[in-house]
């Protein structure tokens, strides 16, 4: 109910305190204090935990009948009322026919809700808040981008999707919409747009959307009875939303680091080294490619990329013997797909960072099996190490793109497994290496292309052990290092990169 209910399980920042306490109360995500007495389940193997304060009448009530009465819980443990995949309900016969099989009870109101709008997330670096998912409370305000815009509908990516429309000075993006997979959410997509459309008194004269060709939001532009269609690579819009919302102009040296995006050569792109401005890119660098055996099923078993990496280190005709990660994997999946690596069948070549952390976190035998996007980074950064210097070996291979060779980082995990070394350890010298990793090709790109200016962008930025290695190993070396913070670094932020990379375009008349 108050700050001081959750000072008694968080350790809270000023600038924590400040967002907490804002006006637009989002979910803050604070450090757990080693005795908090909130349950472990609440958020199993994480070291931080999502509160956020009362923002209705009716949260102060769940918590007590008066503000004059002590309040009756520590905290209450709460979830969007919603299935999974699913937007959220927003009518109490929708709430009762949908949430029934789930939901012992309902409290129900008679002031209808207008519109969908899910909880906004923060968390905080260097005394600025960092938005991961924009929301209730910062949405519909628009980002003053300080330059002239066309009226442009930009339609964002598949995961964590938002939409921006242009107007003025101004992006207007939507609330957090979720995952583009079914019809459900893309009804949700249509009455926010037609809404803030409305609103805004927008009418766009052209329409972005990601290269995917499968991307609900892609098929959704390109049906549009717009004439202008500008299709925007994942990666360079990436780039483009962090310098938009940082008011850049011209070239930068961009660091686009994610799960999945859809590349120019029609492989899956994700650990990407380009130079960037709104009117186009050049790839300069990437992770080595490796095959994603079985596509989207690889994301859901980290081992799948455990054993594309060993493959692609150990080569084709042996692996590394003790290792305990296998030991879990039945051995006909073990053998199919294994096949599927050696013979190069039922695969897409992958430069994805964030399946290199799944490899990584299977390697160490922390997770086998996701339950949600991102789960096995996320428990490799909360078991690494503090306070440890030390990272692995990697190569940088010449070439155009030249790329960003991991397989003596994977040969030597193995020999710290094989010398049992404790698995923070190991966490630790990965992430150490990936951030080594950047500088040292950003510091290649300065040589090359005399630019100092790096944004870093992408969901695996989300990642606050590795986004504070690479700030601090950056700017020792003399860069100036541009972050997210008005808009997500995750996906939640490609629309407004499309959008003013279409707006380039339209200015340019390309």
């Amino acid at each position: 109910r108050d700050l001081a209910a959750v000072e008694s399980f968080c350790v809270v920042s000023d600038t924590e305190r400040a967002a907490l306490l804002s006006p637009r109360r989002p979910i803050v995500v604070l450090r757990r204090r080693p005795d908090a007495t909130i349950c472990a389940a609440v958020a199993p193997s994480n070291n931080t935990i999502g509160v956020m304060l009362p923002y209705t009448p009716l949260h102060y009530l769940l918590f007590s009948d008066s503000p004059a009465d002590p309040p009756q819980f520590t905290a209450l443990v709460m979830t969007s009322g919603n299935l999974s995949e699913e937007p959220i309900v927003i009518s109490n016969q929708e709430a009762w026919e949908r949430l029934q099989p789930v939901a012992d009870w309902f409290v129900f109101h008679n002031r209808d809700i207008y519109m969908r709008t899910d909880d906004s997330v923060v968390r905080t670096l260097a005394g600025r808040e960092r938005v991961l998912r924009r929301s209730r409370g910062y949405v519909p305000h628009p980002v003053d981008l300080g330059i002239p815009l066309l009226e442009i509908l930009a339609c964002g990516a598949e995961l964590k999707n938002t939409f921006c429309l242009t107007k003025g000075n101004y992006a207007i993006l939507s609330q957090h919409i979720g995952d583009l997979e079914n019809y459900e959410t893309l009804v949700f997509f249509e009455e926010t747009l037609a809404n803030l459309k409305k609103l805004f008194r927008v009418e766009p004269r052209a329409v972005a959307y990601d290269l995917h060709p499968n991307y609900m939001s892609s098929r959704f532009a390109l049906k549009l009875p717009l004439e202008q269609k500008i299709g925007v690579q994942h990666h360079h819009a990436h780039i483009a939303s962090c310098m938009a919302e940082n008011h850049l102009s011209g070239k930068v040296i961009g660091v686009a680091f994610d799960g999945t995006g859809y590349g120019t050569d029609g492989k899956i792109w994700g650990g990407e080294f380009l130079v960037a401005d709104f009117a186009g890119f050049e790839r300069r660098a990437h992770l080595r490619y490796v095959p994603l055996a079985g596509g989207d099923t690889a994301v859901r078993q980290p081992w799948r990329m455990a054993l594309s990496y060993l493959r692609d280190a150990f080569g084709p005709n042996s692996l590394p013997s003790g290792l305990r990660f296998l030991d879990s994997i039945p051995e006909k999946q073990l053998d199919l797909v294994d096949a599927m690596l050696l013979r190069g069948i039922n695969s897409v070549e992958t430069s994805s960072c964030g399946r290199l952390f799944d490899a990584v976190a299977s390697l160490i035998d922390l997770r086998q099996e996701v339950n949600f996007e991102g789960q096995a980074a996320i428990e490799l950064e909360m078991i690494a190490q503090a306070d440890l210097e030390q990272r692995y070996p990697f190569l940088v291979s010449d070439g155009e793109p030249a790329q960003v060779d991991m397989r003596p980082m994977i040969e030597n995990i193995v020999q710290d497994l094989a010398r049992s070394k404790p698995p923070s350890y190991i966490a630790a010298c990965f992430h150490n290496t990936v951030a080594a990793a950047i500088v040292e090709v950003c510091r290649s790109i300065r040589e090359r292309d005399q630019l100092k200016r790096v944004c870093l962008s992408g969901g695996t930025f989300q990642n606050m052990y590795l986004l504070r290695r690479a700030v601090e190993g950056l700017q020792r070396d003399g860069f100036e290092v541009y972050l997210h913070s008005l808009v997500p670094p995750n996906d939640g932020g490609i629309s407004l990169g499309q959008a003013v990379i279409a707006n380039e375009m339209l200015r340019r008349g390309d």
